[in-house]
């Protein structure tokens, strides 16, 4: 089993300070298509390389504005005390999808 710094579920905050949800692959796989990646600061870009979440290095965050990005986890930091009121908006987005 392979260790994770963060896990799906997690309530995180990007480095400006927008709030989100780390989100399972399949989640991933799921909005990618509906939803708008936003490359907002902090977000996972490589040239010629494409996504790979895998929790360590490479995050994948719904944000409380119906976006989607693969974070770096560097650029992001858990929350200690989530808003239950944004945990409900962000999975109110999932839901829709």
């Amino acid at each position: 089993m392979k260790k994770k710094l963060f896990e799906p579920g997690e309530m995180v905050s990007s480095i400006t300070g927008q709030a989100g949800m780390v989100i399972t692959v399949n989640e991933f796989e799921e909005i990618k298509g509906m939803l708008k990646e936003k490359r907002r600061p902090g977000y996972f870009f490589a040239a010629g390389c494409c996504h790979r979440p895998d929790y360590i290095i490479q995050v994948p965050v719904l944000f409380e504005d119906g976006t989607y990005d693969v974070m770096k986890s560097m650029n992001i930091k858990k929350t200690s005390e989530p808003s239950n009121e944004k945990r409900k908006q962000i999975q109110r987005i999932l839901d829709k999808h």
